[in-house]
């Protein structure tokens, strides 16, 4: 079962922390950053959501692999790109967790669409509420992890639209996505 909860005002700290900690051990290797950068529905206010806070490690081209490297330093388990090209994911230890953190290239379509949903559902109340409704039913329905990516996804293109996003860039996005279950059944 998938948990989905009320916004809790603690996940702001939470990221803060994990912010502070990933922050210096990246400074203390000597990888430049761009930025580290709270996503996903905990880094929006009044936002329903998983009760994992998403974390997105910011860098050029050139420093994935030193960024990564500070990343199985802390403890973190190295998961690859899971389809997402310029996004790296990692399994935190226990000791940070739960978060999902991402070593992200500066500039790729992976890390617009984390920072287009947050900062549109940050500016759209009635967007964020649709999303939260759509979070929750997915989240009463889906046997899956998959599946409620699906049952929310409609949603998420909307607000891509919204953001601006083009409509091959929300293809490409929705092309990464899991399969329906209509079209696995085909």
């Amino acid at each position: 079962m998938i948990q989905v909860v009320d916004y809790d005002p603690a996940w702001p700290d939470r990221f803060e922390a994990l912010r502070k900690e990933y922050g210096e051990a990246l400074e203390a290797a000597g990888v430049p950053v761009i930025s580290i950068e709270h996503v996903g529905s905990t880094a929006v206010p009044g936002l329903a959501a998983k009760p994992i806070i998403d974390v997105d490690i910011v860098v050029t081209e050139e420093h994935v692999e030193a960024a990564s490297n500070v990343l199985v330093g802390l403890g973190f388990t190295p998961e690859g790109d899971k389809g997402i090209p310029r996004r790296w994911a990692f399994q935190a230890p226990e000791r940070l967790g739960p978060t999902h953190t991402y070593v992200v290239v500066d500039g790729s379509l992976a890390l617009r669409n984390h920072l287009a949903v947050r900062d549109t559902l940050r500016a759209d109340a009635e967007l964020r509420d649709r999303y939260a409704a759509a979070k929750k039913r997915a989240a009463e329905q889906a046997a899956t992890i998959d599946d409620y990516i699906q049952g929310k996804n409609a949603v998420v293109q909307a607000i891509l639209a919204a953001a601006g996003l083009t409509e091959a860039e929300r293809a490409t996005i929705d092309s990464q996505q899991p399969p329906s279950p209509d079209e696995t059944a085909r």
